[in-house]
């Protein structure tokens, strides 16, 4: 297992990333689920950094962000998920998410040869974005409240399940979301989000099946 983890990270990353898509919801309902999903948050954390290491970014750099994050995390966690501390942890989070991606980025354009690594960081680096964007929007409700709305409880706060289901119905651009923002600055960062989706796929994704289908077909 450490030697999967050291030889793809970015599978790790993803996979650990994906089954908590699935692990989320059972964490809101209780002090303790949410004392779990902050350790949930410290082991994404260090995959994060792990996969920032195989890259060509300053790992120092994200040491950095990781530390205080993962200090916040614990006390989270120590006091069975404080939620007072939850818009300065996203915060942190947001930043690295983001430096991870793009991170991520410059890893798979550092060559034109496509390992299985740089195939797997392609879905890594997108959840990445996904939940860098839903931290964002977690800071922007606690700076100004009811900056979304949704089909349940329209007047309450979003929990962290509803905006990530926004983030990533956001970036795939499938519009599936009933979360949806009615302040003006929360738009805009949707609409951010919105550009950010498009131009994944239309760059990195076309280079990466472009490099492997010349590499199969050199082969062949």
């Amino acid at each position: 297992m450490l030697a999967n983890t050291r030889r793809d990270p970015s599978a790790i990353l993803l996979v650990t990333q994906l089954a908590g898509l699935l692990l989320y919801p059972f964490t809101e309902s209780s002090g303790v689920g949410r004392a779990l999903f902050s350790m949930f948050g410290i082991l994404i954390l260090g995959l994060v950094l792990l996969a920032v290491r195989n890259t060509p970014a300053l790992t120092g750099v994200a040491v950095v962000l990781g530390i205080p994050t993962t200090i916040l995390l614990l006390i989270q966690a120590a006091n069975g998920g404080n939620d007072d501390l939850q818009p300065y942890t996203s915060a942190l989070e947001a930043v690295l998410y983001f430096y991870a991606a793009g991170a991520l980025i410059a890893y798979m354009l550092a060559d034109h040869e496509i390992t299985r690594d740089e195939l797997f960081a392609v879905g890594a680096t997108f959840t990445l974005v996904a939940w860098a964007f839903a931290h964002l929007y977690t800071v922007n409700q606690a700076i100004e409240p009811q900056s979304f709305t949704a089909a349940v409880d329209p007047a309450g706060a979003r929990t962290w399940v509803e905006l990530l289901f926004l983030s990533f119905t956001t970036l795939t651009s499938t519009g599936l979301s009933d979360v949806i923002p009615v302040k003006p600055f929360a738009r805009g960062v949707v609409m951010i989000e919105q550009l950010a989706g498009l131009a994944y796929v239309a760059v990195l994704v076309s280079r990466i099946v472009a490099l492997t289908v010349r590499g199969r077909a050199s082969g062949a």
